[in-house]
């Protein structure tokens, strides 16, 4: 089989996208160690010449955490004030955390309509363009204080997934890599399923492979195997090549970015099949 993973040493600009699960324990606390990991490991690639993204989940789940709440609250008002606690606590981590290895972090929270009123996604994309060009790391999530979709899970941005797919296709990403809690696309479940098998590469998406994405994997989260497909089905049209991997993995975007056949890669439309 060819070896497709090659073409990915050549990726320079990538999106990363951190869920919930990869960033927390099973009780809802940070995880420390994880986190500290991921600053380090982005900071190296930012100083071997990568521009990075990060779009990370987590600040609903950060809020319950710091105001020691037992459970997510179960109202639209109260999420949303949960997540304008739990959006600070985060980029202070991230700040304090990137800045122990000499960079720069930039907060940008996104709604539905900056992306489609074309004046405010250039004022975006100019954003982005600007922070990247400085050496600065921009930290991505959609603004949840003031916007219900992802919160509600409804048709807009809907999960942090297809945000980071998104963003991905405004900032022409070589890349899209999304850290999750299960190692990649298998041909069944294999919660369910014992013998499924990882899907080391998908070169389309159809009915058979929709068929076969489930629900969410954790219950930390909001996003499952759909939302990933849907964020496939968008960077994939735009020649974007996309991996779905294990965050518990070492290094696991370092080892991406080598070549190293980690996770399942969905491979860009304008890629050689």
């Amino acid at each position: 089989m060819k070896d497709y993973r090659k073409k990915l040493k050549d990726c320079k600009r990538v999106v990363v996208k951190v869920g919930t699960s990869t960033l927390t324990y099973e009780n809802g606390n940070i995880n420390l160690g994880k986190l500290e990991k991921l600053s380090r490991e982005i900071s190296d690639l930012v100083n071997r010449g990568y521009e990075i993204v990060l779009v990370s989940s987590g600040a609903i789940g950060l809020g319950c955490s710091k105001l020691k709440l037992s459970e997510r609250p179960q109202s639209i008002r109260e999420k949303q004030a949960v997540a304008a606690v739990g959006q600070c606590e985060l980029m202070s981590l991230y700040s304090k955390l990137f800045g122990e290895y000499g960079h720069v972090v930039g907060q940008i929270l996104l709604t539905r309509d900056v992306v489609e009123d074309l004046h405010m996604r250039e004022n975006v994309c100019n954003t982005f363009q600007i922070l990247l060009s400085k050496g600065i790391v921009p930290v991505v999530n959609e603004n949840d204080s003031v916007a219900i979709d992802e919160i509600e899970n409804i048709c807009n941005f809907g999960d942090n997934d297809n945000l980071a797919a998104i963003v991905a296709k405004l900032i022409n990403a070589d890349l899209l890599i999304i850290l999750s809690d299960i190692d990649g696309l298998y041909d069944s479940d294999p919660r369910v399923n014992k013998a499924s098998k990882l899907m080391p590469v998908v070169f389309e998406i159809n009915e058979q492979l929709e068929s076969i994405a489930g629900g969410a994997g954790s219950s930390a989260g909001t996003g499952g195997m759909k939302t990933k497909i849907e964020a496939a089905k968008v960077v994939i049209g735009e020649g974007i090549n996309m991996v779905i991997a294990n965050g518990a993995e070492d290094r696991s975007i370092d080892r991406i970015l080598g070549g190293e056949d980690l996770g399942t890669l969905f491979l860009g439309e304008k890629g050689e099949k």
